[in-house]
């Protein structure tokens, strides 16, 4: 039976990140189902691939032997992407971030991209980390410093995030009411905090941000967002200083191998550039009354 590359991928997750359960965001798949698509592999190739123990898997010589070849199959299907994407087109750059900074992008793409760079721009909207080593995305903007060996990370400032009304008091705001966070977006660090805070008074939740945002504009309660979203709305007002809990720093990801490439590099370096002239609104320091 030939080798797939969808199980060498997830031999090369689990290898480079030293477990089931360290591999498991980066492939979502639990460790169960991962052991046993590693299982199925060691069954193909004949051998034991990993020394497995309480601390984590560790390759054996036959490990070692085969990651240095799936290495070079991920390499080859990277080429082969790369001469696809040329092929019916300009360069895709694809930008991975959360709903709130995918919106803050779409709002300055003038900023970021023109039409006259040759090549295209894709953003990757998701709550989850969008695995770059996959070239799932060519960027990411992260809330924390990569830690995986391949990625390369700028950190660009903090954001900082606190509670915003409509401006008008009507409603679920003149009751003292929350909207909430439903759905996958329910697990980011500032859901988690106001169902902790405030979680018996939410009178009405929203699965995404946009909706977040507009529920709270039309009155539906208060809720907490990022500064730049909030202070960049005029239908919104701060009722609280920033929360200390959730200020975050804010890093521009990239695969160590893309890093260096044209596309690659002049695009992190317009949102460098881009969070660097909002840094004030990132912090939370551009509060209008």
């Amino acid at each position: 039976m030939d080798l797939g590359w969808d199980d060498l991928r997830l031999f090369l997750d689990v290898a480079r990140l030293g477990g089931l359960s360290a591999a498991r965001e980066t492939t979502r798949l639990s460790p169960a189902t991962l052991g046993r698509r590693v299982a199925a592999l060691e069954r193909q190739i004949g051998e034991p691939l990993f020394i497995r123990s309480q601390t984590g898997y560790r390759l054996t010589e036959a490990g070692e032997e085969l990651l240095e070849r799936a290495e070079d199959v991920e390499a080859a299907m990277l080429s082969l992407n790369r001469w696809r994407e040329g092929a019916v087109g300009d360069r895709v750059v694809r930008i991975s971030a959360g709903p709130w900074t995918s919106a803050f992008l779409a709002a300055h793409i003038g900023e970021i991209w023109q039409a006259e760079d040759g090549i295209r721009i894709e953003l990757v909207t998701a709550n989850a980390k969008v695995d770059i080593g996959r070239r799932n995305a060519d960027i990411g903007i992260r809330n924390q410093r990569p830690t995986e060996q391949w990625l390369a990370g700028r950190l660009t400032g903090r954001t900082a995030y606190a509670i915003y009304s409509g401006r008008q008091l009507i409603n679920g705001i003149a009751a003292g009411l929350f909207v909430g966070v439903a759905g996958e977006a329910a697990t980011t660090q500032s859901a988690r905090w106001l169902h902790a805070h405030h979680g018996d008074r939410i009178g009405v939740r929203g699965n995404d941000a946009r909706t977040l945002v507009d529920l709270v504009a039309a009155g539906a309660g208060l809720s907490v967002m990022p500064c730049f979203i909030g202070d960049s709305d005029e239908r919104l007002v701060r009722v609280a200083p920033p929360i200390a809990e959730l200020f975050a720093e804010q890093w521009i990801v990239t695969h160590q191998d893309e890093r260096h490439s044209g596309p690659v590099r002049l695009v992190a370096g317009r949102l460098t550039q881009l969070m660097a002239r909002n840094a004030g609104l990132m912090r939370g320091e551009m509060a209008r009354g």
